[in-house]
């Protein structure tokens, strides 16, 4: 069964992938419909990293060390901040910032580690596909 939900989830992605490796779709949050990127703008990418749970950008930028979250492997990833339409930063995390949607501030979305300029993703279960 769970080879059955990996190939689902590849099925799932080939909507949203052109044939140049890039989103066919615009990303927009999930919650209010803001566009985070354009289509045409972003590679998948596979990589694993944990995201805390959605919530408020008051309440995920604090000091709490026991967070609850989701460790995700398929992100959008593109190399230059200023490529998102609409995209909002934590405070610094340690050496990470979180994505968070730059209207309502749900988040995070996606993820930045400081050490990297041009590294930026956007986590595909995080967001909506439009």
């Amino acid at each position: 069964m769970e080879d059955n939900q990996q190939s689902k989830q590849a099925t799932d992605r080939s909507d949203l992938i052109s044939d140049d490796g890039k989103n066919c779709k615009s990303i927009v949050c999930q919650r209010c419909g803001s566009k985070v990127l354009c289509a045409g703008m972003a590679s998948l990418a596979e990589k694993e990293l944990f995201l805390p749970s959605m919530r408020k950008k008051s309440n995920l930028s604090s000091g709490d060390t026991s967070v609850d979250g989701d460790t995700l492997t398929a992100h959008w990833f593109v190399d230059d901040m200023f490529t998102f339409e609409n995209v909002g930063f934590t405070k610094d995390v340690g050496r990470i910032k979180y994505l968070i949607c730059a209207d309502c501030e749900i988040g995070p979305i996606g993820w930045h580690c400081l050490d990297d300029k041009k590294c930026f993703y956007i986590a595909l279960d995080r967001v909506d596909h439009v």
